[in-house]
């Protein structure tokens, strides 16, 4: 049987870069990676992950728990994740909360606590100290995206300054009546988000000295078809519309946009609409958001779990300082906003 020792000699490396280009486990260069690859194949020769996990406690398997597969931003982040990954030899296990309490106390009590991860990343869930407890105590690294985790480090977006900046935006155009489409309170479990941004919005309209209608703050959820019924009542009640809104999220303001267009709204002449997320509809619709990169983040998330895996174990546990690592975004302006028309 061909052996890692014949893949070292057909390659020219050591069997211990042979097994670290192999096995995913230690920096190895992208051209000593390939010519193990290459040997590896020319040979036929496929690791026995059974047997490295044996004499290695390496699974060579990463947990990621998401509330939902079906929304656009979890399913971005595991794919940029996922990429990371694959290229470092690991698998990726796929949990969902399915935002239910229960599949959520399974998923954290039960299936991660099996020996068969070697870490975990959490998207957008806000663990508490005693699970997470709970999996560094079988010395499983946690890393959490969307907001601060108790002695685990983190990815985040500061969504409260995108959601000022997001108005401000609109302000700096010259609007001053604006409305807000966000959230209701079922989705403020995790890091609160939908009140988060509320908040930003109405600091940035406070500061301005301008005036906050309770009718132009709408809530829905995070959907381009619940936005859309709520943009519908929004722009369809009163005597006066706002000339501009903000929407929590991309998909929300795409729902925005579909309802200002069975209006017969112009948009941006006679509405302007600026969104969260950096959708790839994004471009479709013109719309002129905050990108906060989600690909990007499940990327950095699995590059600095796979980093905190190369560390000694003693050093995993004890000498890790948790770290909250905010995530660069930008402002992409687009055809979506404009000043405001002229009353």
């Amino acid at each position: 049987m061909t052996g890692i020792k014949e893949v070292a000699e057909l390659s020219g490396l050591s069997t211990a870069t042979v097994s670290r280009a192999l096995g995913g486990r230690g920096s190895v260069s992208a051209k000593s990676r390939k010519l193990a690859q290459d040997a590896a194949a020319q040979l036929g020769f496929v690791p026995s992950y059974a047997a490295s996990s044996l004499a290695s406690g390496r699974h060579h398997n990463i947990g990621v728990v998401v509330p939902a597969v079906n929304r656009w931003f979890f399913a971005s982040v595991v794919d940029g994740a996922s990429s990371e990954l694959i290229e470092a030899g690991y698998d990726l296990t796929l949990y969902t909360t399915s935002q239910n309490e229960s599949h959520r106390a399974t998923v954290l009590t039960d299936f991660l606590l099996r020996k068969r991860l070697d870490a975990v990343i959490a998207v957008s869930l806000e663990l508490a100290e005693t699970e997470i407890s709970q999996l560094m105590a079988i010395h499983r690294p946690v890393l959490g995206i969307g907001g601060p985790l108790p002695g685990a480090d983190s990815i985040f977006v500061d969504d409260f300054q995108l959601a000022r900046k997001a108005t401000e935006h609109l302000i700096g155009l010259g609007h001053r009546r604006i409305a807000h489409v966000s959230a209701g309170h079922e989705y403020e479990a995790d890091f609160k988000l939908p009140g988060t941004r509320r908040n930003g919005y109405e600091m940035a309209m406070q500061v301005a000295n301008l005036p906050i209608s309770a009718e132009w703050v709408q809530t829905s959820d995070f959907t381009v078809q619940g936005a859309y019924a709520t943009a519908r009542q929004l722009l369809g009640s009163g005597p006066l519309r706002p000339t501009a809104i903000f929407a929590a999220s991309d998909e929300m303001a795409i729902g925005t946009i579909l309802a200002a267009r069975d209006f017969g709204l112009r948009v941006p002449d006679e509405l302007s609409v600026i969104g969260i997320d950096g959708h790839e509809l994004g471009n479709v619709f013109g719309l002129t958001s905050f990108d906060q990169d989600p690909r990007g983040q499940g990327a950095l998330a699995a590059r600095k779990i796979l980093g905190r895996l190369e560390q000694p174990l003693q050093l995993q546990e004890s000498g890790h300082v948790p770290v909250a690592e905010e995530y660069p975004t930008r402002l992409v302006v687009r055809t979506s906003t404009a000043v405001p028309p002229v009353d």
